[in-house]
This record gives C-alpha cells, structure tokens and sequence, in this order.
C-alpha cells in the first residue's frame, strides 16, 4: 500500500512540474510584446546621437531642420517593414543604452559598435557596417604622428564612452580629453585646443571630403580589434521578437544591395543640404 502511495505521489509530482515547465515556457514566450507594443502605438522610435555624419547627422531642408544619415535611413526601412512612423530621439552617445534600457527609445541606431562591455547591457542585431579607426589631425600636422611615440603629451580627443576613447588611451601616450560630441572635438581641433581626434574610418574620411584642405589622416597605425570593429542595432535583451524583425530588414538591405545604396544615398544628402549646427 505505501508502496503504490509512493509511486502515485512521484507520478503527481512529476506532472506538476511538467505542467510548471509548459506554463513557464508559455508564460516567457508571451511576455514578449516588444513588436506588438510598436505597432500599436504606430511609431518606431528610434535613438541616435546626430554628430556623426554620414551615419547620423542633422541638415536643414524647406526651412525646417532634421536628423538623417545613413543609420536613419536604415532605421526608416525597419519602420517601413513594420508597418509604423519612424521617431527619431537625438541625444549625446553616452546617454543612448540608459534611455534604451529606460524605455525612452525601441532602439538605437548611431554608429555603435557591439563590444563585450555593451552587450552585456542590451542586445544586438547582426552587423551591417565594418570599422576601422585613424587619428584625424590638421593638414599642417600630416608627417606629426607616425608612431606611438610621436602623441606623448598630445591632446587627444575622443567622443565619451565610445570604442574610440578605448583606443585612445590604450594605443596613445597622449593626454585624452573626451566630450559628448563629435563635432565638438573636430572644433576643438580645428581651433588647436586637439593635436588629434580618433575616429572611425568612414567618419575620417567624411571630414576629408568635406575639408581637403584642412584635415588629413595620421601616419600612426590603429589597431582596432574585431570585438570593436562592427556596427549594429542595439535592442533591449528581452525584445527578442523586435531584434528578429530588425535582422530581417537588414538582412534583406544586404542581400538586395540596397544597403550600399542607403550609405551612398547619405552621402549624397550631405553634399546637397551640408550639416547644420
């Protein structure tokens, strides 16, 4: 008789935590409304710090001023794909993964880069841009800063909490004073308070473009490592369902080729309308 009571009670036992396995997994599946949330309230909104042309950047078009730029244009084809209106947030770099995290914005689009130290913050989609990085330095100071060497006791700037400040001070001997825009430091720069800015390939060579006769990239080799050489969209960790969907879009800008374009296309807005301040 106990014998029988035993089994009885294992064989309870165990459908009880089958059925609290089943739930849970039900449970974890349907808390993610990350996708539905959006569509319900008919806007993507988007997080990007616009000082990085021509990723992001703010130019003034019919009288009235606005954020485009590559990331934005990738960002319109997400909201495209889903249906809603895009939003886009402009705030300084350093603040975007806390406004994620605080439910400010659904994402963020803004030249990140998916290091270790972010990821284990949010989350993030696959890579749609690779970097490199460069000293950018006055034309004048072209033959300056061939080796590590050579920045003792320069002023090197960096944009705040980015890859770049990393490979500042790890790669120079300088003095790296950093601020929450970009812009600000090729001023900086431009003023002679910076000997030197380090910055991202495709944002070296925007200033070249734009300013042949006043920037130019250092001698000095960069080493930028894999872990913080790839640009993506980065989501909350639970929004899997709204990472899914940005994988997507990416995925078929690639495939199409038309993510070439979008960065073709952003290059070409800035040379029509310039950047505003």
């Amino acid at each position: 008789m106990k014998k029988w009571m035993k089994k009885s009670w294992l064989v309870s036992l165990g459908l009880v935590l089958v059925l609290s396995v089943g739930l849970a997994g039900c449970g974890s599946s349907n808390s993610d409304n990350s996708v539905k949330k959006i569509k319900d309230k008919k806007t993507l909104v988007v997080g990007t710090s616009a000082d990085y042309a021509p990723f992001e950047f703010p130019i003034v078009k019919n009288g009235k001023k606005q954020i485009t730029g590559y990331d934005i244009l990738i960002a319109k084809q997400i909201a495209d794909d889903m249906g809603v209106k895009l939003k886009i947030e402009n705030t300084e770099f350093s603040s975007l993964i806390s406004d994620l995290k605080g439910d400010k914005v659904d994402l963020i689009l803004s030249g990140m880069t998916s290091t270790p130290a972010r990821k284990k913050q949010v989350t993030f989609s696959k890579s749609y841009y690779t970097v490199n990085n460069y000293l950018l330095v006055k034309k004048a100071d072209a033959n300056k800063y061939n080796t590590v060497a050579d920045t003792k006791n320069a002023q090197i700037g960096a944009q705040q909490a980015s890859t770049q400040e990393q490979i500042a001070k790890k790669q120079t001997k300088g003095n790296v004073v950093t601020e929450g825009m970009v812009t600000s430091l090729v001023t900086e720069l431009q003023q002679g308070k910076l000997d030197g800015v380090v910055v991202e390939s495709e944002i070296a060579d925007n200033y070249l473009k734009t300013n042949p006769d006043k920037y130019v990239k250092a001698k000095l080799k960069l080493n930028t490592p894999s872990t913080q050489s790839h640009i993506n969209v980065a989501g909350r960790k639970n929004d899997k369902k709204l990472m899914k969907q940005v994988n997507k879009t990416v995925t078929k800008l690639q495939k199409n080729g038309d993510m070439d374009k979008l960065l073709q296309k952003a290059e070409n807005i800035q040379a029509k309308y310039g950047t505003a301040k």
